[in-house]
């Protein structure tokens, strides 16, 4: 007996179980190949992107002290790792869960094919090993398709994970980067008015210096004379 003549006469539970595990998959690969390239493209275009969008930021933060100017930094930031992450995670639940059932699917489409084998064969009374070993080989049938469905979804799975590790890696590696050139800047744009305030005040006790040294010199001029 073929493929073909056990698919005639499998019952509409078999036939309902193979077309799950069959949607299952090409619903696995097309998820599965999608989630690669786009996490692929993410971790080409992170690092950059948060760049812009701190970039971005910059004319907003023009009147804000330093601390201010942390605390936005650092909210920009968080804000779109976290976004980083749910586009990367997007997809996943969908090659976890068909790994994770699949099998077990196929495990039940060949429990319920045996079940059916044993009972005809207790209706037609010949119970010999060739009346039980088609049947129930058969049947395994559909544990190997619940595998077969299962291992592509784990490989895309776990080909994801490692994917969006890096991106998470990179994202956070450049925040940090980010976070301490803000922090320069800042240091630096504020160094030149403290240089300014200090030599503004040495001008000023120089002037009054000067201004002492004039009237005490008008002073004692017509005593000399």
């Amino acid at each position: 007996m073929d493929f073909m003549q056990y698919w005639q006469i499998s019952d509409m539970v078999t036939k309902t179980l193979f077309f799950l595990l069959l949607a299952l998959s090409v619903l696995s690969w097309v998820t599965g190949i999608v989630r690669v390239l786009q996490s692929r493209k993410l971790a080409a275009t992170v690092a950059d992107d948060l760049s812009q969008q701190i970039t971005a930021k910059q004319p907003e933060l023009a009147g804000c002290d330093a601390a201010q100017r942390r605390l936005v930094t650092e909210q920009t930031l968080l804000k779109h790792i976290g976004r980083y992450r749910f586009a990367s995670e997007r997809g996943l639940p969908i090659l976890g869960t068909t790994a994770a059932i699949a099998p077990f699917i196929g495990l039940f489409g060949t429990v319920w094919g045996i079940f059916h084998a044993l009972h005809n064969i207790g209706m037609t009374g010949q119970a010999g090993l060739g009346q039980v070993a088609g049947p129930v080989g058969e049947a395994l049938i559909m544990t190997g398709l619940g595998i077969a469905v299962a291992i592509p979804a784990v490989v895309f799975y776990n080909l994801s994970v490692r994917i969006n590790r890096r991106v998470m890696y990179q994202a956070n590696d450049r925040a940090h980067d980010l976070l301490a050139t803000s922090a320069k800047q800042v240091a630096t744009n504020s160094r030149p008015s403290t240089v300014t305030a200090t030599q503004a005040a040495k001008d000023q006790q120089a002037t009054q210096k000067d201004a002492q040294h004039t009237a005490h010199y008008r002073s004692s001029a017509p005593s000399q004379g």
